[in-house]
């Protein structure tokens, strides 16, 4: 099998510098962040604080709309990609934001943060990651948040009834899995939402707490149409990677692709993404 963690390459699953994979991660983003009804609906402690990282923030729109809402909180965004890194910047000095900054960083390596430098640490849908550097990537939250600060994941799964749509999500699955990218000893799911709370408290945190949302994008909704797109994209921009994997070849996914979009425009597509928020607090005494 293919290596394809190579020591030289970075563990995200498509080109991280892809100007479509990042189209598409700006229309995700708002749908996403209207499904979980806001910016931190769970929260109503986020204008006492003073700053938040956004761990791979990719476009840095998350960032933007927490710096513009809360224009007293300094909000910083880290992300591999230089392309992203680069229009998220671009994006907030047009509309003046002089509360937010990004910068290239891999959140699987240490972060070039000092200790106790952040009141909140939100990752979003980071689930790239092999367990390993799960750890040690919340071992850096831990240290970089300051005693009684928060960290906050939001992971998902997708749940569809329609055969060719399920395969190619499953088909994702299986890849990581034979990454090492997964927590799934088989591939039937991806497997990060049941592991957050356990990630949480084997660092140290304390307060765990869980907020749970859907996003139902099947035939007949409102987001329909918009969000299958996302998800069209997303299972193609994936074929180098589900080919690397040995999960399938490429003639096998060009035509399930095709299986895909027609399913998915039918009157009976059904699919929802589910959305497990989990966070926890760094206790008071830590140092």
């Amino acid at each position: 099998m293919p290596n394809v963690n190579e020591p030289d390459k970075n563990d995200y699953f498509i080109d991280a510098e892809s100007t479509t994979e990042m189209a598409r991660l700006i229309e995700q983003e708002r749908y996403i962040t209207n499904a979980m009804g806001g910016l931190f609906a769970e929260r109503s402690d986020i204008a006492t604080m003073h700053s938040i990282l956004d761990l791979g923030c990719g476009p840095g729109q998350w960032a933007r709309d927490l710096a513009f809402e809360y224009p007293k909180i300094k909000v910083t965004g880290i992300d591999i990609s230089q392309t992203m890194v680069q229009y998220a910047r671009a994006h907030a000095r047009v509309q003046g934001l002089d509360n937010v900054s990004y910068e290239v960083m891999d959140i699987s390596k240490p972060l070039a943060f000092p200790d106790n430098s952040f009141d909140l640490v939100n990752g979003r849908l980071i689930a790239f990651l092999t367990p390993e550097k799960w750890t040690s990537l919340l071992r850096e939250c831990v240290r970089i948040v300051r005693p009684g600060g928060v960290i906050r994941l939001t992971e998902n799964e997708v749940v569809t009834t329609n055969p060719a749509t399920d395969t190619a999500f499953s088909l994702f699955y299986r890849a990581m899995t034979r990454a090492g990218q997964s927590f799934s000893p088989t591939g039937r799911v991806l497997g990060i939402t049941s592991r957050l709370s356990q990630l949480l408290k084997k660092t140290g945190c304390t307060n765990i707490g869980y907020g749970a949302h859907a996003l139902d994008f099947s035939a007949g909704t409102q987001i329909h149409s918009n969000f299958t797109e996302v998800a069209i994209i997303f299972l193609t921009l994936m074929q180098p990677f589900l080919v690397a994997t040995g999960v399938t070849t490429q003639e096998e996914h060009q035509d399930l692709l095709q299986q895909m979009q027609l399913e998915m425009y039918s009157d009976d597509f059904s699919a929802v993404m589910f959305l497990l928020t989990a966070w926890g607090e760094k206790p008071q005494d830590a140092s």
